[in-house]
């Protein structure tokens, strides 16, 4: 897209006070804002400046600043995202990366927390917490090499954890926020003065922040609270013919609470993943799954098998599931692997575990599904279903793809799905569109360019583009037809548009108390 530049004296004279706080090196205009103003799906406006503040009182200077110039604020984490949640909805925006707020602050192994700036990534927590046998309950998505932990809690994020702990919302003890007058907020016992080691003092402030996209504040550090990490683990998957006996089959396990994660996908997805494996990708699962055997004959065993099944149960399944179940010793971890093997053959099939022994051994993953295996454009959506609406909404997913399936062949447009239950209420139903397009900014900000010198190249193509807008909007509606709620609410979801009036009566005027001006992330939440 072209890059506007503005150099209005108002304009101009902001951009002064920026760099004064955080450094000429910290202020990114025109050309060098476009990585950071594009997310996964596509950009918006230009922003005004991309601000990269490097600690917590810069952030808030930053912020009152800006709200100074009656400008935009948007926040933006590690970037993996595709519901416009971070991109500028007007021209007059500053957009804050908090990508140098990188601090582990303190690691409380005493009073069981660690607390952390918004801008360091799970991995990076990971790593830090590996060697004390430490972990927070949730501790990533996949693309946890990238995003950050106020992005996360920003948006929403589930994966690694989620079987037994849920979102990542459910893991947060505290949140420190910037709102819009550059002041810090504190919640739970933080608030009082006191260490951030509880959440639950009074109502439930934290609560608040959570899911927010941005609109109320700006995360500044989060409290996480830890736990022992589970030395003994087993891993198992399953195939089944069919969305409903899956989905029966996933309820089933965690009405019984026996994983510590799990996710599900349909056949193109799987295949998908199969063409996009090269020499070097088998080299990595190898040694990934040796490094997470609890010995090296374990290892080479489990190596033999993946070897001997190769792909065909993948090839050959239409829908499977891969489990992670935890345990404080092999018996534990065997005794959960029993009763969910009895749960999930009483319509499916076991096949190899391959794919969860490696995400078990390498939970964040480089970034590739960004685009689809031979270079294609990628958005996902997603929608939190009630279990009882999931074959109807699976039903009619499926007769809205067979009434676009001519113009989807001859434009070059497919889809997978991603399946998960989460704590056992509600089954996330997510869909992946790809289609030829564009390389953007985004991808060659987050990936080697080798790797993309070597997938096929397309030309950009409005159409196709519009079709996939369209057709994600037909997607979002039937997820409401079947009373969806849905995760990284952005810009894209449906939210204000949709409350009851008393809720929604109570979150305008929280928005109101914490950013009178309206100025922080527009359009997020539909505010």
């Amino acid at each position: 897209m072209p890059v506007k530049t503005r150099t209005a004296p108002a304009a101009a004279g902001l951009l002064s006070r920026l760099e004064a706080i955080v450094g000429k090196d910290g202020v990114l205009t025109g050309e060098a804002a476009l990585p950071f103003a594009t997310d996964v799906y596509r950009a918006l406006d230009t922003p005004l400046a991309v601000v990269r503040p490097a600690d917590v009182e810069q952030l808030q200077a930053v912020v009152r600043e800006a709200a100074a110039e009656g400008v935009a604020i948007v926040p933006r984490g590690g970037g993996a995202s595709y519901t416009d949640g971070y991109l500028a909805a007007r021209p007059e925006t500053v957009l804050i990366d908090t990508g140098a707020l990188d601090r582990i602050v303190e690691i409380n192994q005493t009073d069981a927390y660690v607390t952390v700036e918004a801008g360091v990534t799970w991995a990076q927590l990971k790593t830090a917490l590996d060697p004390l046998s430490l972990r927070t309950p949730f501790f990533g998505p996949f693309s946890g090499l990238a995003a950050t932990i106020g992005g996360s809690m920003s948006q929403h994020a589930i994966s690694h954890g989620s079987g037994l702990y849920g979102s990542s919302a459910e893991s947060a003890v505290s949140v420190e926020v910037v709102i819009a007058d550059g002041s810090l907020l504190r919640t739970g016992s933080a608030a009082r003065g006191a260490s951030p080691f509880a959440r639950w003092y009074g109502p439930d402030l934290c609560g608040l922040f959570l899911g927010d996209c941005g609109a109320l504040g700006i995360k500044a550090r989060i409290t996480l609270p830890l736990i022992a990490r589970k030395p003994a683990f087993q891993c198992a998957s399953f195939a089944f013919a069919d969305l409903p006996s899956l989905a029966r089959a996933m309820r089933a396990a965690a009405l019984e609470n026996l994983d510590d994660e799990h996710f599900a996908i349909d056949a193109p997805l799987a295949q998908g993943q199969i063409a996009r494996q090269d020499n070097a990708a088998v080299v990595q699962m190898a040694l990934t799954v040796l490094k997470s055997s609890p010995s090296l004959a374990a290892g080479l065993r489990q190596l033999t098998k993946m070897a001997l099944a190769g792909d065909r149960a993948l090839r050959n399944a239409e829908y499977m599931v891969h489990y992670i179940l935890e345990g404080v010793d092999d018996r534990e971890a065997k005794a959960r692997l029993d009763r969910l093997r009895t749960l999930m053959t009483a319509e499916g099939v076991e096949i190899p575990n391959t794919m969860p022994t490696i995400v078990r051994g390498m939970p964040f993953a480089p970034l590739y599904n960004v685009l689809g295996p031979k270079g294609e454009r990628w958005a996902p959506l997603n929608g939190i279903l009630p279990h009882s609406q999931v074959a109807a909404f699976h039903t009619a997913l499926e007769a809205l793809y067979a009434s676009h399936a001519d113009e989807m062949t001859a434009r070059g447009v497919w889809r997978g799905g991603m399946f998960e239950v989460l704590r056992p209420s509600g089954f996330l139903y997510e869909v992946a569109l790809y289609w030829p397009g564009a390389q953007t900014a985004y991808h060659a900000g987050v990936l080697p360019a080798e790797h993309l010198a070597s997938l096929p190249q397309y030309a950009d193509d409005p159409a196709t583009t519009a079709f996939v807008h369209r057709l994600k909007a037909q997607i979002i509606a039937l997820y409401a037809q079947h009373g969806a709620v849905h995760f990284q609410l952005g810009k894209l979801y449906p939210y204000g548009e949709v409350l009851e009036a008393p809720a929604l009566d109570l979150v305008r005027a929280i928005k109101t108390a914490v950013d009178p001006k309206g100025l922080m992330n527009p359009g997020a939440l539909g505010l």
